[in-house]
């Protein structure tokens, strides 16, 4: 079912949040782990384990330290989603990383995974950060987003991460200066 992203609403989640979508959370990341995304997980992704994973996250949510927002279509199914983690370390207070950017495959083409990232880029400067780092696989459709959306690269690694199958694959690394 195709989704109309005219209709998609972007909330930011509080930790009792996460607890209460981490079914919808985990459905959309089993989805991105299916098509083949690289984002830290092996293929069959058990639907359980990909709520469960969530879960983890609520005392940094709790604590302000991770931003996580979802994207919601009309029927209320979450679509997308994106995080911002920020830096705790008081010599890099001025950066941020962001993780987790997915769509769900019913969702993508639609300018819905440059609308989290505008989200999460916001968010950042919110925070007064003006430093924003991430990695993605090399070759990517996510890459393509990054550069389209004036993210500067810094490096490239070999092998860095298994995508779902296992096959181990290049990481590019961007960062965006905010100031």
């Amino acid at each position: 079912m195709a989704v109309s992203t005219a209709t998609v609403e972007v909330v930011r989640l509080t930790a009792a949040d996460l607890a209460d979508c981490r079914h919808q959370l985990g459905a959309l990341l089993t989805d991105a782990v299916d098509d083949g995304a690289s984002i830290g997980f092996l293929a069959p992704l058990d639907a359980a384990e990909a709520a469960h994973w969530w879960l983890q996250f609520a005392p940094e949510v709790e604590a302000g330290r991770r931003l996580v927002w979802a994207a919601r279509d009309g029927a209320g199914r979450t679509v997308g989603t994106v995080g911002l983690v920020l830096e705790g370390k008081a010599n890099g207070r001025h950066r941020a990383e962001v993780v987790k950017l997915m769509v769900h495959r019913d969702a993508r083409g639609r300018g819905l995974a440059r609308r989290l990232l505008d989200t999460a880029e916001r968010a950042a400067a919110d925070a007064d950060a003006t430093l924003l780092l991430l990695d993605t696989r090399t070759g990517s459709a996510a890459e393509r987003l990054y550069d389209s959306a004036g993210w500067t690269r810094y490096g490239l690694v070999p092998d860095y991460a298994a995508d779902p199958d296992g096959t181990l694959s290049p990481a590019t690394f961007f960062y965006k200066s905010l100031t």
